[in-house]
């Protein structure tokens, strides 16, 4: 391939890659600019990228109408249960299946696969059936246990990965020190593997912070109402939408998210690179 050939095929990998960020920025930014804009823009037949009179009212409108702080707190505590949770079971379930191979390794995958699988609706009635058995109804709890089960074949999946990245041969070197099992496990496994614990956390909090479907069904009053639950209530009886406060509201609840990951997204490339020095 001559220079000229190769400084084309970068120049359109990287317009490919512009335009598919574009695609991905594009909602999010017409969000912000809704969500800043005053009523008589948001009514106006030729809308505008950036707000002509920006202002505040959109926010102080969603504070006033909907309990936006409590529904976050609610969000905010399963999110981080469910996520602390799910790690804390399946980082132990990704080591074994990782590094014993038999019945229970095939078992597991065989969970992931089909666990992710069947829709949500399918499984809502005998789930809601069971959590009605355990008095879990309407209860944090029960929500943040469906959030457990739910994210958990996903989150074993993502961190047997990590396991079998990590070389063998660095427990056998501990080994033949006279490290034992435990130690091993602590000492050498479990640094390596802090990146992939990270972003698992992360994929099982973000699923948990934006999830609907479960918190709708499984949870009736408001004062246990989520996030994403509350948003709903933007939406008139007849489906018109309160455009500004919902967008207001909405680009509230995206913004944990996007701070969580920027923050975390340094730690699991330093983290990374760090492992790979070692190596």
């Amino acid at each position: 391939m001559s220079p000229r050939t190769s400084g084309t095929v970068r120049a359109g990998q990287y317009a490919a890659l512009l335009c598919y960020l574009a695609f991905l920025a594009f909602p999010f930014l017409w969000l912000i600019s809704t969500a800043f804009k005053p009523a008589r823009e948001l009514g106006s037949l030729h809308p505008t990228w950036i707000p002509q009179d920006p202002t505040l009212d959109n926010f102080r409108q969603a504070f006033d109408e909907q309990p936006l702080l409590r529904a976050a707190a609610n969000s905010l505590t399963a999110a981080l249960c469910a996520a602390l949770i799910a790690v804390v079971i399946a980082t132990p379930m990704a080591y074994v299946t990782a590094r014993h191979r038999g019945r229970l390794s095939t078992a597991a995958t065989g969970w992931v696969v089909v666990s992710q699988a069947f829709p949500f609706v399918l499984v809502i009635i005998p789930l809601f059936l069971v959590l009605k058995y355990l008095h879990l109804i309407n209860s944090l709890w029960g929500l943040i246990l469906v959030y457990v089960v739910w994210s958990l074949p996903f989150a074993l999946w993502m961190l047997a990965g990590y396991v079998r990245a990590v070389p063998p041969e660095l427990e056998e070197a501990a080994a033949v020190d006279g490290a034992g099992k435990a130690r091993i496990l602590v000492s050498v496994t479990a640094p390596l593997l802090a990146p992939g614990i990270v972003a698992t956390a992360l994929f099982a909090f973000i699923t948990a912070w934006n999830e609907f479907f479960f918190a709708l069904v499984l949870l009736k009053t408001p004062e246990n109402q989520t996030l994403p639950v509350v948003l709903t209530h933007f939406l008139g009886a007849e489906g018109v939408a309160d455009l500004g406060p919902l967008a207001a509201a909405a680009f509230l609840a995206t913004l944990p998210s996007l701070v969580l990951f920027a923050v975390i997204q340094r730690r699991i490339t330093g983290g990374l690179t760090a492992g790979a020095v070692k190596n």
